[in-house]
């Protein structure tokens, strides 16, 4: 009788490279070293970590949380009991430097935010770069994330993204960020408070102008909700609605390619060209009409030695 033959333990995942053992399984989850531990944590649904982040965070030393309160939460679920500390915006230049000192004196630190993937709108940055800075250790373990779950379900091209954080509450400082951003040919992804939610997308309608969106909130949640339309659209729809519950984040399609008009492009040369310089001339008319200089700045040496395109 033939014996079954035995099955790999390490199986490439789709898109990897085959044979470079991309998803590996230990029969014994090993001791960890020494570090700082970058774990990912639910964004909404508690059975969002992977085995490996409740790995690290059973057998770290000190868990570094940007809110205890809501971490010991997640803890409790998952049935670990580890000190903890608080590390966020209020307190994290007095507490970095105990945490590099307990990482060198041979501990093994985790660093999570209250929800997905820490770094993303958190100081996390500065720990991290202050830890590679006296080569120390760091591991990431990845997992749940709000800007890409929230790509995901946009439904808008995902082949180029931007993950702008949160606008300005300001409104003239808001406009101008959103006047930075306007001509990159991206997806852009917002975090945004829920009170400023219709402000902000009024904004985005007018400098924008008519790009596809989604809003999402409450991502993989009980009352998870995405809503999508024109930038017009949503903005209208919450300029009358009160703000709505939880975590927003917004995706924003990339701007619609201009398309040419020839003929209005060749007539304004044509005009241009007898009192102008090339470049002066394509410079002017591409400002004008809000096309690439490049573009015009051929098409006008065409015409100028008399070429017809």
């Amino acid at each position: 009788m033939k014996r079954a033959a035995k099955t790999s333990s390490s199986v490439p995942l789709a898109g990897e490279p085959k044979g470079s053992g991309a998803l590996r399984k230990s029969p014994e989850p090993a001791k960890s070293s020494a570090g700082l531990y970058v774990i990912a944590t639910p964004i909404g649904h508690a059975r969002d970590i992977t085995l490996r982040a409740l790995d690290a965070l059973g057998d770290c030393d000190l868990i570094a949380a940007e809110d205890t309160r809501v971490t010991a939460k997640l803890l409790a679920i998952h049935g670990i009991s580890k000190p903890l500390i608080a590390y966020n915006d209020h307190n994290a230049a007095r507490e970095r430097p105990k945490l590099l000192r307990r990482i060198r004196d041979g501990a093994r630190v985790a660093l999570v935010s209250d929800a997905g993937t820490p770094l993303v709108s958190d100081p996390g940055f500065k720990l991290v770069r202050e830890a590679i800075a006296e080569g120390l250790a760091v591991f990431a373990l990845p997992g749940a994330s709000a800007p890409l779950t929230a790509l995901v379900l946009a439904g808008l091209p995902s082949d180029r993204f931007l993950f702008a954080g949160f606008l300005p509450s300001r409104a003239g400082e808001r406009r101008s960020v959103l006047e930075e951003l306007k001509s990159l040919p991206s997806t852009l992804i917002f975090f945004e408070s829920a009170q400023r939610l219709g402000e902000s997308l009024a904004a985005m309608a007018e400098i924008l102008g008519p790009r596809p969106a989604a809003m999402g909130r409450e991502l993989t949640k009980f009352h998870e909700e995405v809503r999508r339309g024109t930038l017009s659209e949503l903005a209208a729809h919450y300029a009358g609605a009160p703000p709505p519950k939880g975590e927003v984040t917004l995706v924003i399609g990339p701007p619609h390619e201009a398309q040419a008009d020839f003929a209005k492009i060749d007539a304004a040369l044509d005009a241009a060209l007898p009192f102008m310089p090339v470049k002066a001339a394509a410079e002017m008319i591409a400002g004008l009409l809000d096309l690439p200089r490049r573009q015009i700045y051929e098409r006008a040496l065409a015409r100028k030695s008399g070429v017809r395109p």
